[in-house]
Parts: structure tokens; C-alpha cells; sequence
């Protein structure tokens, strides 16, 4: 529990001595000390800012209206966020917004940039106060043991589907566990979104949009989500538009709950109608997977919209720290075994941060050979055909004593790392597939397999201790334990393209029987041996200390 003081304090910084700097202000105060300026302001040198400029002239003027007001739904999906995270955080903002002093304005934007007072690219270490970051975020109470959790849904059965949703907070209420719903325990922003999402449905001369927008509002208020998760299919559009609860990665004691986020975005019809070639192969994809038949899905919609878009303004979980470059989503198996699922590519921060961190990355790195075939066509198409893989593989499964679950909750908190791991694998493997049925030139063959060594140490550089990270963390310690990955004489990265083949199908296989069976015990077991930072990782990392780590975006509009 944070102490609260009431006196006045204030202290100078003294560089390279003092750790830490009493905070200095009136009245009670949740911001007690801080970390270093020096600290604070090297870390947001390693995010680039970009300025994040969209064309939005040739949207209709319903569109341009609407655009306005989804933009104000989406600053309250940064408040929920932000609530989510740690219940006090709007409270520390509006400290820190109140007390602006030029020194203290990198701790402003830090705590904005990372959603909280727990840096975000340094393994969550606090920046403001000493306090460790709950593993559960702020969805259950800090003091709550996950054993205490899981023997409350053993002794309360009836109560288990409230308690593992992804749309619920629990609570101690007069030392008894609660399951809350989010619409009652966000109350205030909830309604405010749902206001402002009937406000922009009004409109919209788009009926695609206006549909989406008016299920959404009404969905915000059940936290059921399936209506307008079915509607965001549908979308036809000059904008695409995504504001809701989806991924879990927050939750680190089960990644049970889902966190808000919002994505504003145009779309570019001519980029999105040159990438329908690959939706086309679904069932084939699924088909080719390197396992038994029989933990094959092809239960899930074959509807696999790809899009093409320029991110005009992000919200909540999607904006903290490191930046979604692409998105498969919904993530509720009911819609993607009624309809499918949409890939959407966001090209503006794919290129920023191709430009800013992945092209100084690999000239560090990178043997000759593999640094000259590397390509951002290629390394859009990695991306691309991850999202893609996110939606292929087990999803829904019948467990042997004849209950139904989903993978991700029989998996709990390795989950997320096992999911992005089987998602960048099999979007290699995916890649090789689409090669054979001529959409991709053989030719590029060796240029995929540089450009995905190249970009590893991008998403290694988040942490390993993060889904991304830790997920290619997985693959790369594997494939230098398999020698698909190696060091030259000089120590830079190489490969050997007929190992790393080999060793892609073998991984995947791994990975997908892991879900398949839901093996707790098994994604344990992978994820302790090969989520390591190893001498190799670490000495690769250290040679990359004067380079982004990822892109700070700066709208043009709704800052």
C-alpha cells in the first residue's frame, strides 16, 4: 500500500548520487519519490518520436465528423487503461499534470508514455515511487494469491465463469472475493465511450460503420462483445475503426482479463486489395500445419479480411510503450468460428519503425550476406502472415475428460508467449507454403529468412519478459541450439537456410501440440528453457544501446 504524506517536501536531485527525489507539493500526495532524472530521460531517448501525419481528405464529411468523436471515446479507453493498470494511476496523472515544472516534464511524459509509473522497456522497474509492479496489474487485489483464486473457484463452482471471464475485475469485499463486471466497475468512462460511439454513429453516411459503432456502444454496457465483434467484420470503409477490450497480456498472473485499447485508423484500399491473395489459402494453410489431423481446426469462419491502414490515433493497452505494427482480432473464438478473424496492418508505424530501429538494428548485427537480402517488403510480409497465423491452429478444444475450454486459458500466463511464438513461427512456415503455390517468389526465400533474423533483436529488445520479446526469445535461443542460427568469424549473425527450414517445422510442431493437448506443464517446461537472455542475446543487445528501441507516435490530431 502506498503511504501518504501531508507535508510540504521538497529536495534537490544531486546527478549520479541521489537515487531517488522526494517529490515536492502540497497536500496529501501519491507521488512520493522519483527515479533519476538522468534515468528518465535516457529512457525516452530509446523511443524515436514520429509524427504520425494521415491524409483524411478524402473522406466523406459524415466520416470526418465521426472521426471526431470516436477520437473523444478513445481518450477515455487511456483512462480506463490507465485504471486498469494500477487503480491510482488518474490520480498520480493529474498530480503530475498539475505540478509542471520543467524538470519535472519528462516524468509526465514518461508516465504517459508507459501508462503508469513502471518502465515499460526496463523489466516494469518504477520510475516514480518504489513499489513493484502487481502481477495482476490492477484486476485483482494486490494482496490476492493465485492459489487463493483458484481455490475460491474450486469451492464456488457456480462463480468460476464470472471469475475467469475476460471482462470482470475481482475485489475483496468484506474479505471475500468478488467478481465485478467492467461496465459496472468503470461505470463512468463506459457510459461517457458508449455516449460519444452513438454520437459518432449518427454520423457516418457509412452503414458498415454506423452498424459497427451503434452494436459497440450497446456492447460497452453488456461486456458482451460478440454482436459488434461480428459487425468490425464487416467493415467496408474508408475507416476502420477498433475500440474495446481485447488482449490480455496485462494480466500476468492468469492473462484472464482483457485490457481497453482503440485503434483509429484510414484505410488504403489499393495496399489491402494487393495482400487478398494470401486470405485465400486459409484452409490450405490449415491443412499444411506439421501436426496429427485430428487437433486440425477447421471449425473457424474462412472470412479473413486483410487491411491496409495509416494509424491516425491509438488508445490504452495498443499505445503503452512499444507500438502495435499489425493486429488479428476479435480474439473470441465464438466469432472466429462463426465468421473468421481480420488482419489489420498499420503501414505507417510498420515503416517508422523499419526506418528508425529495424535498418540500424541489423547494420550491428548482421553477417554480409543475410544484411544485403534483408527487404521491408519482407519483413511487412513476416508481419503480415503472423496475423494471419494468429487465426490458424487450436483455438476451441475438448479436453480427454469431455470439457470444453480454450487454449488460452488452459495455458494461463504462458499463454501469451507460447501464442506470439507460434504466431511468428508459423508465419515463416506460412510464408514457405505460399512460395509453393506461387504468391510469393522463391526467389525471396533466402531474403525472409534474413529479414527474420534481422528483425528478432527488435522484439528481443522490448524484454524478454514480454509476450514479443519472450516469444522470439524462444525461437532464437532454439535455432542457435538447432544451428540454424550461428556467428561467423567476425561474431555477427548468420544462418543456414536448409537448417532453419527444418527447424521452423520442428518448432511449430512443438508449439501447436502444446495447445493442442493444452500442456500446462509443457509450455512451463519450453518457456523456462528457452526463454533465456543468453551470452549471445545479451552481448547482441549491448552492441545496439545507442538505437531506438521502438517509435514514439505523435499525432496530428486528438493529442
Amino acid at each position: 500500500m502506498i503511504r501518504r504524506v501531508g507535508i510540504v517536501m521538497e529536495c534537490l536531485l544531486i546527478s549520479g548520487l541521489v537515487a531517488l527525489m522526494l517529490f515536492c507539493c502540497e497536500g496529501d500526495k501519491l507521488i512520493l519519490t522519483r527515479a533519476p532524472l538522468e534515468y528518465v530521460s535516457a529512457e525516452l531517448t530509446k523511443l524515436a518520436p514520429v509524427k504520425l501525419e494521415v491524409d483524411l481528405s478524402a473522406l466523406q464529411p459524415g466520416d470526418r465528423a465521426a472521426l471526431g468523436k470516436i477520437i473523444q471515446a478513445a481518450r477515455s479507453i487511456d483512462e480506463l487503461f490507465l485504471l486498469q493498470v494500477n487503480p491510482d494511476n488518474l490520480a498520480m496523472l493529474r498530480e503530475l499534470e498539475r505540478s509542471r515544472k520543467p524538470a519535472g516534464e519528462p516524468y509526465l511524459q514518461m508516465f504517459r508514455t508507459m501508462f503508469g509509473p513502471w518502465n515499460r522497456l526496463d523489466n516494469e522497474k518504477p520510475f516514480i515511487n518504489d513499489k513493484p509492479k502487481p502481477a495482476g496489474a490492477g484486476f485483482y487485489p494486490e494482496d490476492m494469491t493465485k492459489a487463493e483464486f483458484e481455490q475460491f473457484i474450486a469451492d464456488h463452482p457456480d462463480q468460476r465463469p464470472a471469475f475467469v471471464s475476460e471482462f470482470t475485475i475481482v475485489r475483496r469485499q468484506n474479505g471475500v472475493l468478488k467478481a465485478v463486471p467492467y461496465h459496472e466497475a468503470y461505470a463512468n468512462q463506459v457510459n461517457q465511450i458508449s455516449r460519444l460511439l452513438k454520437e459518432a454513429a449518427a454520423l457516418t453516411q457509412d452503414e458498415t460503420l454506423r452498424r459497427y459503432l451503434t452494436l459497440r456502444a450497446e456492447d460497452f454496457l453488456t461486456d458482451d462483445y460478440f454482436r459488434s465483434d461480428m459487425a468490425w467484420m464487416d467493415l467496408a470503409g474508408d475507416l476502420e475503426i477498433v475500440i474495446g477490450p481485447y488482449e490480455v497480456y496485462e494480466d500476468n498472473i492468469f492473462s484472464y482479463k482483457a485490457a481497453y485499447e482503440a485503434f483509429i485508423c484510414v484505410v488504403d484500399h489499393a495496399e489491402s486489395r494487393k495482400l487478398d491473395a494470401a486470405a485465400q489459402y486459409l484452409n490450405e494453410m490449415e491443412a499444411n500445419l506439421p501436426i496429427p489431423d485430428q487437433y486440425k481446426n477447421f471449425n473457424r469462419g474462412l472470412s479473413s479480411p486483410i487491411k491496409v491502414v495509416q494509424e491516425v490515433f491509438s488508445a490504452g493497452d495498443t499505445k503503452s510503450g512499444i507500438q502495435t505494427t499489425a493486429f488479428n482480432l476479435p480474439n473470441d473464438e465464438r466469432v472466429r468460428e462463426a465468421k473468421g478473424s481480420k488482419k489489420v496492418m498499420l503501414k505507417n508505424i510498420a515503416q517508422a519503425k523499419y526506418e528508425q530501429c529495424w535498418i540500424p538494428i541489423v547494420n550491428q548485427i548482421l553477417a554480409p550476406q543475410p544484411l544485403r537480402n534483408v527487404s521491408f517488403e519482407c519483413y511487412f510480409n513476416h508481419v503480415l502472415l503472423h496475423e494471419i497465423s494468429h487465426g490458424l491452429g487450436p483455438g476451441l478444444v475438448t479436453l480427454p475428460d469431455g470439457r470444453s475450454t480454450s487454449v488460452s486459458r488452459e495455458l494461463k500466463e504462458f499463454y501469451p508467449v507460447v501464442e506470439e511464438c507460434k504466431a511468428d513461427v508459423m508465419g515463416i512456415y506460412n510464408l514457405l507454403f505460399l512460395m509453393k503455390k506461387g504468391v510469393i517468389p522463391e526467389e525471396q526465400k533466402y531474403s525472409i529468412f534474413a529479414s527474420y533474423l534481422g528483425g528478432m533483436f527488435r522484439s528481443i529488445r522490448f524484454g524478454i519478459h514480454q509476450a514479443h520479446g519472450g516469444g522470439v526469445a524462444i525461437q532464437f535461443n532454439y535455432f542457435m541450439e538447432k544451428e540454424a542460427f550461428l556467428r561467423n568469424e567476425d561474431g555477427l549473425l548468420d544462418l543456414n537456410p536448409q537448417k532453419l527450414e527444418k527447424a521452423v517445422a520442428t518448432l511449430l510442431h512443438e508449439l501447436l501440440m502444446i495447445q493442442a493437448r493444452c500442456d500446462y506443464a509443457a509450455a512451463a517446461k519450453l518457456v523456462a528453457q528457452y526463454r533465456q537472455e543468453t551470452p549471445v542475446i545479451r552481448e547482441m543487445v549491448s552492441r545496439l544501446t545507442d538505437i531506438p528501441i521502438d517509435i514514439r507516435p505523435e499525432f496530428a490530431i486528438g493529442q
